[in-house]
């Protein structure tokens, strides 16, 4: 079967919207970068994104919520790859190639950032746990458009739950062999465990392949 199609190109105003929202995400995680956690307001990111405090709140409840949705926006971008897929290929393995397809190392940049600068502050680590848990729904999503309505509840929330875990245990793994180190090396080191975590989980956890072969 061929891949679904894609979906309406948006209009000017929804590409407005979008670019707002992810003006005020750079924002967060540059502000975040330069003044380091506790150091910044809501009111910091709005003037460093060029956005009023109200357009800011528009968008985004709270300044961990929209640093929350830097690790989103990566996790968006690989969930369009895996709507790409073919219908008929094993779930998993669209998930492996959807992380493949994101082939420049630097797409996973500002989410390795954020991971890094927040692991010292509980409240901003926890957002971005947040993050990865958004996804799940997402992902129930996918998956059941990909199966049908009739698809197993169950099966649907394991499967998300489950590549969601792989995805944070490939972000820890990294954090802890790099550490702060954001090097195209280190970043391609990360998206690397990313697919890796994912071929595990599609082998059942039976692959003896070394990682990154």
């Amino acid at each position: 079967m061929s891949a679904p199609e894609t979906a309406a190109f948006p209009s000017r105003r929804e590409q407005n919207k979008l670019a707002t929202r992810q003006a005020i995400a750079d924002a967060a995680l540059a502000v975040l970068r330069n003044r380091g956690v506790g150091g910044f307001t809501v009111e910091d990111i709005a003037e460093e994104a060029g956005v009023s405090r109200r357009t800011f709140f528009n968008y985004f409840p709270t300044l961990e919520a929209a640093l929350a949705s830097v690790t989103e926006g990566f996790l968006d971008h690989a969930l369009e790859q895996f709507r790409l897929r073919p219908s008929d290929e094993p779930i998993l393995d669209s998930a492996r190639a959807a992380l493949m397809a994101l082939a420049d190392p630097m797409t996973v940049s500002p989410m390795a950032e954020l991971f890094s600068l927040t692991q010292d502050n509980r409240t901003l680590a926890r957002s971005e746990l947040e993050a990865w848990d958004h996804c799940t729904t997402q992902i129930i999503d996918a998956a059941r458009h990909r199966l049908g309505p009739d698809a197993d509840e169950l099966y649907l929330r394991a499967l998300a739950g489950s590549i969601i875990s792989c995805g944070k245990a490939a972000m820890s793994v990294w954090f802890e062999e790099r550490g702060p180190d954001l090097s195209p090396e280190s970043l391609a080191s990360l998206r690397q465990h990313l697919i890796d975590a994912m071929g595990l989980l599609g082998s059942g956890f039976t692959a003896t392949t070394p990682r990154g072969a």
